[in-house]
């Protein structure tokens, strides 16, 4: 398992740090952190339905406004944090296939 690369968790510490799983991706915390991913995957689709209703209605307030821009950047700090997480796990497997 010393190969193994470090997974990014879709969830910090109580201190704010990154928080990461080395493992072949089939242990508890693994599949703890895809249950995680897929849940805040599909709370961004329901975001993103409520932004484009809100949108579309064009007769907003600046509070609802204000609470849209704050669940956007939670949404998207979050989905960044996945697309991070899968980019570095594809690029070493991507590195692990080429020749040496």
């Amino acid at each position: 398992m010393t190969d193994a690369t470090p997974r990014l968790l879709p969830w910090s510490s109580p201190d704010g740090k990154p928080c990461f799983v080395l493992g072949d991706g089939t242990g508890y915390i693994s599949r703890m952190a895809d249950d995680v991913e897929e849940a805040q995957l599909t709370l961004a689709d329901g975001l993103i339905a409520d932004s484009r209703r809100l949108l579309r209605a064009r007769n907003w307030t600046s509070g609802e406004l204000h609470l849209l821009t704050v669940e956007l950047t939670e949404s998207l700090t979050e989905i960044r944090r996945i697309a991070k997480s899968r980019g570095a796990r594809l690029q070493a497997i991507s590195g692990a296939e080429r020749p040496a």
